[in-house]
């Protein structure tokens, strides 16, 4: 009796793996590239004319406030200079230094300002790039659904590039 229950467990686990790995090879597995799909939205491109004009403006500002330092500067260094008190020439160096200072960290701030604008106008957008991928692999059947840019090597796979730019009328 103990054989037979062994033999019948055993059978019953073959059996289970046996189909475990039928589910395994119908599962289907597809690859996207998001670099090219994000692009290819319009939403995307207003982001970017956004973005343009954002830093177009970040220029502007840095232009500005060097064209005030070089001013300032100028005065200090000027025959003019001589017309000032020791205080007022003091306090005009100051304020020299002063934007110096913040001629030379503006760089880094507006890099950091543009990042942060930056994912603000992206962020929403490859939101519903990855949630549109996610809802044609669910009603497609794909259970994997990779990077085109992160595979080296995969299995035969579906690019499904097109499908999702149909759901999101992008053409």
């Amino acid at each position: 009796m103990k054989k037979i229950v062994s033999i019948v467990a055993v059978v019953m686990g073959l059996m289970m793996a046996g189909n475990s790995v039928k589910a395994q090879a119908g599962n289907k597995i597809g690859y996207i590239s998001l670099q090219e799909l994000i692009p290819s939205m319009s939403e995307y491109k207003k982001a970017d004319t956004a973005l343009n004009d954002y830093q177009t403006a970040l220029g502007q500002q840095f232009d500005d406030m060097r064209k005030e330092y070089y001013e300032k500067d100028s005065v200090l260094n000027s025959k003019d200079s001589v017309k000032f008190t020791k205080a007022q020439l003091e306090m005009k160096r100051r304020e020299v230094n002063e934007l110096l200072v913040k001629l030379q960290g503006w760089q880094q701030q507006a890099q950091q300002m543009y990042q942060q604008k930056q994912q603000e106008l992206i962020a929403p957008i490859q939101k519903k790039a990855v949630d549109a991928v996610q809802a044609v692999a669910k009603e497609n059947g794909y259970a994997y659904v990779l990077t085109k840019e992160a595979l080296l090597v995969s299995p035969p796979a579906e690019d499904i590039l097109p499908l999702v730019k149909k759901k999101l009328g992008v053409k």
